[in-house]
């Protein structure tokens, strides 16, 4: 076998079925290896003598007396060894579906896998689980061991039966094994020497295979992460410790501070006593102190300000749900980032994914050891990465009562960055002469914003229209922004993906801010699909905003379908559009809604005219 020396060390978890043999291809691989302690074999086997048990090469690594007892590997186990001069980091992995929670945590600093798969028995449902639990942790260099090929009398056939259904699924996750292998732990086949017993194979061994995987490594090239784990104080200095996730940062650098959006100039970088290094990157843990006195806390994520990380409070993502009590739509968790701890509410359950056959199900609910897809919205803004941009940053756990009940991946499909980042710069705010109050007293009513939020079709441009003229009549100054007709002008350059209909609010709500302080009532007309842009809007207009929701449910909106856009969007002609292909966050709060579907236009109307006169009205 060639030398793996120079190669940097591979942590890679074993993980299978309970009784597909994990443990016993653990203690075979370690002693044909040679790397188990001189006499420990023979030991093991005077211990079996004196228990009147016969002996297995799981006792070799199975350390705690229950699992003996019980045949169950319940913990996850590390073990180093050395061998041809490379190291490895084995992480033995509980196959039981009780201990799944374990596996994960294995898995999840894992540099690559083996699957162990009995020959007799195939493919199992928790073969398919861990498959898809190692495409969710990001594990992407996988071999799979087919064990007991003894059992089966060494067959071609059966090998190349269960490696083409092996291959075909693992193809749906994206993940093409290295390796698949037919061994058999008790006899030493294929484990570190190639088998007398099946001269049809011509691949790698279980040691040769792992000698091809390649570590990971620590992400050095990937941008700056340095999540603040806490913040040391002393008389003269603050020091902000943690772990380097990804990148480098190099004293004399600005660093950027998220979500907070504070920057500073890296000062220093603190490693053991005395020693002051100029740069550190991935994998270190180190403190660090800053030029300008600005107040950080624990959960800030620190990165370089030209690659900074997502900020938003909603974000898509596919979990492992653990616990025996189901995960519903609007339960409340404790969402672990990083080093962040905030509570989410679970907004949306869409998929419940079964692990066999992939498929999408519709659910109400995520049972133990289920895979769903929801939406997580935090009680404030979080600074993350997309789990397929970094997945250092991009996983999370859920927990309740201190206890973690799940964990997923980030993705960010359908939504967008909340961060508005301000290139402007020496500029400074003009107060007007005329005040608010002012324009009130002469006009007769105060100023505000009507943000007119529903799906497409819902009436929201109708009632707008029709309530300006109405309000006209009665002496208010009023003004329709209408999504379209921004779109026409101001907004002609932007598109319909999350980033574009984000801008194209954030245009919107700040045009109308400017003609609700000249003292105008503004009734707006768009979709807004999202809850962040309608929270930012009112944060940005303020005590004058109201939100008004145009209710009518999707398959009215479908048959009314004023601009034809319905079905423009089944046919495919128009791709991310609201309630089809594209997310609409209903409004939780709203200052009022307004049921198209159940009042006509009439009947709408005189509720917002009644509305407005009690709001509005001096």
């Amino acid at each position: 076998m060639p030398s793996s020396q120079n190669l940097p060390p591979l942590h890679f978890v074993l993980i299978g079925h309970v009784d597909h043999g994990k443990s016993s291809l653990i203690g075979r691989l370690l002693h044909d290896a040679d790397a188990l302690p001189h006499g420990k074999k023979d030991a093991m086997e005077e211990m079996c003598k004196r228990r009147g048990v016969t002996f297995q090469w799981a006792f070799l690594m199975d350390a705690l007396q229950a699992e003996r007892d019980q045949g169950v590997t319940i913990d996850s186990a590390w073990i180093r060894f050395n061998s041809h001069g490379r190291e490895y980091i084995l992480i033995d992995a509980p196959g039981h579906e009780r201990f799944v929670r374990n596996m994960i945590t294995g898995a999840e600093r894992a540099d690559a896998a083996l699957l162990v798969i009995d020959a007799q028995e195939g493919l199992q449902e928790q073969s398919f689980r861990h498959g898809f639990l190692l495409h969710l942790m990001g594990v992407r260099q996988l071999g799979v061991v087919i064990n007991k090929m003894d059992l089966v009398g060494y067959d071609a056939a059966r090998f190349n039966a269960l490696e083409k259904e092996i291959r075909e699924y693992f193809e749906r996750l994206d993940i093409d094994p290295v390796a698949i292998i037919p061994v058999s732990a008790v006899e030493g086949d294929n484990i570190v020497r190639h088998s007398a017993n099946m001269p049809w194979y011509k691949g790698a061994s279980v040691l040769e295979a792992l000698q091809n995987f390649q570590a990971r490594g620590e992400s050095v090239d990937l941008p700056l992460r340095f999540p603040v784990q806490d913040v040391y104080r002393n008389d003269t200095q603050r020091i902000l410790v943690g772990r380097i996730e990804s990148g480098q940062m190099q004293v004399g650098e600005e660093l950027l501070f998220s979500p907070s959006n504070q920057t500073a100039t890296l000062a220093s970088i603190e490693n053991h006593p005395g020693e002051n290094p100029a740069q550190a990157q991935a994998g270190r843990c180190v403190g660090i102190t800053l030029k300008e006195k600005i107040f950080i806390e624990r959960g800030e994520l620190v990165s370089h300000s030209k690659n900074p990380p997502v900020e938003s409070d909603v974000f898509r993502a596919r979990i492992f749900w653990l616990a025996q009590t189901p995960l519903r739509t609007g339960d409340v968790c404790e969402l672990r980032l990083a080093n962040t701890r905030i509570p989410a509410d679970i907004e949306n359950i869409e998929w419940v994914v079964d692990p066999a056959s992939l498929q999408r199900n519709q659910a109400d609910n995520i049972q133990a050891n289920e895979i769903g897809e929801i939406i997580i919205r935090a009680r404030t803004i979080l600074a993350f990465d997309p789990f397929d941009e970094n997945t250092n940053t991009g996983r999370f756990i859920l927990a309740r009562d201190k206890q973690i009940q799940g964990g997923g991946t980030i993705s960010m499909q359908g939504y967008t960055d909340r961060r508005l980042t301000r290139r402007a710069t020496n500029i400074t705010r003009v107060p007007h002469h005329v005040t608010i109050d002012e324009r009130a007293r002469r006009i007769g009513h105060k100023n505000g914003v009507l943000w007119f939020t529903g799906l497409s079709g819902a009436g929201k441009s109708t009632l707008a229209l029709t309530l300006e003229r109405r309000l006209y009549e009665q002496g208010f100054q009023v003004f329709v922004l209408d999504g379209d007709n921004l779109r026409y002008g101001l907004n002609a350059d932007l598109g319909f993906s999350p980033e574009d209909r984000a801008e194209n609010i954030r245009r919107a709500f700040e045009v109308a801010g400017l003609f609700s302080r000249a003292g105008m009532l503004v009734i707006t007309a768009f979709i807004s699909p999202y809850a962040s842009d309608r929270t930012r809007a009112r944060e940005v207009i303020g005590d004058s905003f109201r939100e008004i929701h145009i209710h009518a449910d999707i398959e009215v909106c479908k048959e009314r379908d004023p601009k034809g856009l319905y079905e423009k969007a089944r046919s495919g002609e128009i791709r991310e559009f609201t309630g089809i292909s594209a997310p609409y966050e209903t409004p939780k709060n709203p200052d009022l809604t307004i049921d198209t579907a159940a009042n006509n236009i009439e009947e709408c109307v005189e509720k917002l005219l009644a509305y407005i006169e009690a709001e509005f009205r001096l």
